[in-house]
């Protein structure tokens, strides 16, 4: 068993350990975080093709959620220094170890069937 495992936490380290889960958690979970990790992943984009890539966001929500990735560290925004109008996203380091939680979920999801949140 490695040291995340739940059976390795005491009670009395579960509440500091079980807040930043909580709030890990409610970060990855929030509408279009998810997806637009999912979607980086594949490789850097530019914001219309992201955008292109997740039909039902708006472009104030892509442009949010973007800035959360950002200030949380995991993504970066590269500006074309010849043209402000080049911006490109990318996962980094800590971005793309969600690479292995991603593919779980979606490993849960085949293994589920049809999910009956559709």
């Amino acid at each position: 068993m490695d040291e995340c495992s739940p059976k390795m936490i005491t009670p009395n380290e579960c509440q500091g350990i079980c807040k930043d889960f909580h709030s890990t958690i409610e970060f990855i979970g929030k509408r279009w975080v998810g997806v637009i990790i999912y979607s980086l992943l594949q490789g850097p984009k530019r914001y219309h093709q992201i955008l292109a890539e997740i039909p039902g966001i708006s472009d104030r929500l892509l442009t949010e959620r973007l800035r959360d990735l950002e200030k949380e560290g995991l993504i970066i925004k590269r500006v074309d220094k010849t043209s402000q109008k080049k911006v490109e996203y990318e996962l980094t380091s800590a971005g793309k170890e969600l690479e292995k939680v991603i593919a779980a979920i979606m490993h849960w999801i085949q293994q589920k069937g049809k999910s009956q949140y559709q």
